[in-house]
């Protein structure tokens, strides 16, 4: 176990130059006092790991030091062999890239382990887009790849999600798939990172002036660190409900904001207790008029109330008749 974490560290330096205990940790899913004790390890096994201090520090290897481990797990070459996303591909423009780059890396494997790439391809695929085929349109995103490689400022026009539009110029920083989903990951001039859901950029110009990419910035980290930031900050509207024994299933069947919280057996009037989460009452209040009357309300008094307006004033709009 320890061994195989070495080798991970080993080839995780050679492919990435410098790296924190940090980031390290992190990867290898240990405490920083481990990673610490393996760099001991590697160290005195004559591998040359370096330690920079400092603010900009870390762990690196000896320049042009390279290992020769070429040994593949049957796990390992099953990772590398499972299926990108076509329409992520698509949209980066990589699909003939990625086709070639897999045939390459197919080529490259011994006789033996050939067999286990090809099945990967014919036993897993993986879909990002939805069952409505709803695709955003992202007009600007050809610009958005080339500032990103390019390191380039640029100027865009963005519309948030009141409405409003703005002009702003940031440095691209990445782009992120959430779902079939790109987000557009930039820093503004005060240093400030901001996410900006791609469709919503309405034109973008590249800028002659070139920026520097921090170096500690890695984005898989700052995505993950923001969608945590992000959920914990989401308002939260608990509901307790009772609902038809035929529509359980269906409860969070929905692309609203819902979590099922809880679930009671059927209790003596033939109705399942269940307590449900929502953003804002607004929401909640939608999604149980969608189920008319296989659920009811229970707590809180007021939600009771206003589904019970909501739905007066549906059966009192469709009772009005015009005069023929």
């Amino acid at each position: 176990m320890r061994g195989d974490r070495l080798v991970s560290i080993l080839l995780l330096l050679q492919a990435n130059g410098k790296m924190t205990a940090k980031q390290l940790a992190e990867k290898m899913e240990v405490s920083e006092r481990t990673i610490y004790r393996d760099m001991d390890a590697l160290s005195g096994t004559g591998i040359p790991v370096i330690a920079d201090q400092g603010k900009n520090g870390g762990w690196r290897l000896l320049e042009n030091y390279r290992t020769n481990l070429t040994g593949l797990k049957e796990s390992e070459i099953r990772a590398l062999f499972v299926p990108q996303s076509p329409q992520l591909l698509k949209d980066l423009g990589l699909t003939r890239t990625s086709e070639e780059a897999r045939n390459k890396l197919m080529a490259s494997l011994p006789e033996s382990y050939r067999h286990n790439g090809e099945e990967i391809w014919n036993r897993i695929h993986v879909d990002t887009g939805t069952w409505r085929k709803q695709k955003e349109t992202i007009g600007a995103f050809d610009v958005l790849k080339e500032a990103i490689w390019k390191n380039h400022k640029i100027k865009m026009e963005y519309r948030s999600g009141d409405g409003t539009v703005s002009i702003r110029i940031v440095e691209p920083l990445g782009l992120v798939a959430k779902g079939s989903r790109w987000y557009f990951i930039a820093s503004k001039e005060n240093g400030e990172i901001r996410n900006y859901r791609a469709s919503r950029i309405l034109s973008a110009f590249p800028l002659e002036e070139t920026f520097k990419r921090p170096e500690d910035f890695n984005l898989s980290q700052y995505w993950n660190e923001s969608t945590n930031t992000f959920i914990e900050r989401l308002p939260n509207y608990d509901v307790q409900i009772e609902a038809a024994p035929s529509i359980l299933p269906r409860l969070t069947f929905t692309d609203r904001f819902v979590r099922l919280v809880d679930v009671e057996g059927e209790n003596n009037r033939g109705w399942i207790p269940v307590k449900l989460s929502f953003n804002t009452e607004e929401e909640a209040k939608g999604y149980i008029l969608g189920f008319g009357n296989q659920i009811k309300v229970i707590e809180p008094k007021e939600l009771q109330e206003k589904v019970f307006e909501a739905a007066q004033s549906i059966v009192d709009f469709y009772s009005i008749r015009e005069d023929d």
